[in-house]
């Protein structure tokens, strides 16, 4: 599971608040379905934006899934990692 590695403040100082992505990793773990469900629940998708984002992550082995400023970005990576995906935040 990955994590963020630096805190919010480290982070804003470095980047404009619009220029984060949470970036979702590929795995041999998780389940079409179960990305899909993560997606459509905790980044607002519907299930065609999800499935799409999914078979990014699965043959280019990482995609940025949503984009936006760091405050709203956070929880987000964090409750997807919480739910056995592999998120990061990246800019």
């Amino acid at each position: 599971m990955a994590n963020t590695h630096l805190s919010p403040e480290s982070l804003s100082a470095v980047l404009p608040d619009s220029q984060w992505a949470v970036v979702l990793y590929n795995d041999e773990v998780n389940t079409f379905d179960w990305v899909i469900e993560c997606l459509v629940k905790y980044c607002d998708h519907n299930e065609y934006q999800a499935e799409q984002c999914a078979w990014f992550v699965h043959y280019k082995g990482k995609y940025a899934v949503k984009h936006g400023g760091l405050e709203d970005l956070l929880p987000i990576c964090s409750v997807l990692c919480e739910q056995g995906l592999s998120a990061k935040l990246e800019q």
